[in-house]
């Protein structure tokens, strides 16, 4: 987005890129659906962003999801609202409307430099590792978009933080963000639910609540909602060790109603059985009560209706640990915003300016992510194109 920006300016651009190809982060993120962004109004859209609101609320307005989708539609990648809010190009890859992009910048002037890992400053220029051995350049203006740490063979794998702060940039450390969390889930639970979806849970950790879907992995437990807890969990496992979440399996269902549906006689079917028509159940649910209970030391079928009741709608998860930073959506830390200025410029290196995940933020998935990457880049490439102009 820098680099369209720029030479649709007049600028001289070539992009160098650590990989042989363009854009393979792109392409990974739309392997399930390219979500570019969401439909929610822009105060809200905002608010995903937390405590680096602040700095990204300028970039997000100047260059809006209104102003993605347009952007998408001329490259000829008509666009769709999901029934989520989350838009989507409607050929729902990111291959179709990344081979129009490239088609678009090659037509611009933009030249790209593939297999060209930065690797710092050398007499007075950027230096790269090539293929054919370093080679330094001396731009004009110059914009770093390294991005984050996770999914490192795609290219992102954050050895930049090692430069910046070795010139004693403020890098805050990378962590996992949007990502699965470990559960030391029994034998007997793992083997026979591992890949089962929880459906239709509110997920709670502390004073924050989610609903949604959580997926049974056999580490432990990722998916939609977990993922929209994942600082608020990573953090407090950081901090302790460890975190409690809280799992509500009906939670459109009142503790006094299910406690009326389970005070009903069993009869002569199995407890499982009887769980599955009187709570309405899964068996996934059902396993998650016993895994719990069996943790507690109290067998699921000697509690009272009402214990039991308010077991559902709060059965304790403890995770232990966060999944390793390289399966992670995305990644947490960066350079800190107090480094920059108001065009993404840093502050301590006049000509130089970043942009996306490299910067210290994180957000949900949704569409927060792109959305943030995409105005960042068009911020960074309006400042180097004021940098160059003066």
């Amino acid at each position: 987005m820098a680099a369209e920006v720029l030479a649709a300016d007049g600028a001289d651009v070539t992009v160098y890129d650590a990989m042989p190809s363009a854009g393979r982060k792109f392409l990974i993120a739309g392997r399930g659906g390219l979500n570019l962004t969401h439909s929610e109004p822009l105060p809200d859209f905002l608010a995903r962003y937390r405590e680096a609101m602040p700095h990204l609320k300028a970039a997000v307005e100047a260059f809006p999801p209104d102003a993605l989708r347009t952007w998408c539609e001329a490259l000829g990648q008509s666009t769709f609202v999901g029934t989520s809010g989350r838009v989507f190009p409607k050929a729902f890859k990111a291959s179709p409307l990344l081979r129009a992009w490239l088609l678009r910048l090659d037509a611009a002037g933009v030249r790209f430099a593939f297999r060209h890992r930065w690797v710092g400053w050398e007499a007075g220029g950027l230096e790269f590792a090539t293929p054919d051995g370093p080679r330094v350049i001396k731009p004009n203006a110059t914009v770093l978009a390294l991005g984050g740490a996770s999914w490192p063979r795609l290219g992102s794998d954050g050895a930049w933080t090692e430069i910046l702060a070795a010139r004693g940039f403020a890098v805050a450390p990378m962590k996992a963000a949007n990502s699965g969390f470990t559960v030391a889930w029994s034998n007997v639970f793992r083997d026979r639910f591992e890949g089962q979806p929880l459906k239709g849970v509110a997920l709670t950790i502390g004073a924050h609540t989610v609903r949604g879907e959580a997926i049974v992995t056999g580490a432990g437990i990722e998916g939609g909602a977990i993922y929209a807890l994942s600082a608020e969990l990573r953090e407090a496992v950081l901090a302790k060790g460890a975190a409690t979440l809280h799992a509500a399996l009906r939670p459109d269902v009142t503790t006094g109603e299910l406690t009326a549906r389970l005070s009903a006689p069993k009869g002569k079917q199995s407890f499982s059985n009887f769980l599955r028509k009187a709570a309405q159940l899964s068996p996934v649910g059902i396993g998650l009560l016993q895994e719990a209970a069996a943790v507690a030391g109290r067998p699921l079928a000697s509690l009272p209706a009402a214990d039991l009741a308010a077991m559902i709608n709060r059965v304790p998860i403890r995770i232990t640990g966060v999944a390793p930073i390289a399966r992670a959506i995305s990644s947490a830390g960066g350079i800190r915003f107090d480094e920059l200025d108001e065009h993404f410029m840093l502050r301590r290196l006049p000509g130089t300016f970043a942009a996306g995940e490299m910067l210290d933020w994180e957000a949900p998935t949704g569409g927060y992510l792109l959305q943030a990457a995409f105005a960042t880049g068009v911020a960074a490439g309006n400042g180097a194109l004021r940098w160059l102009k003066r």
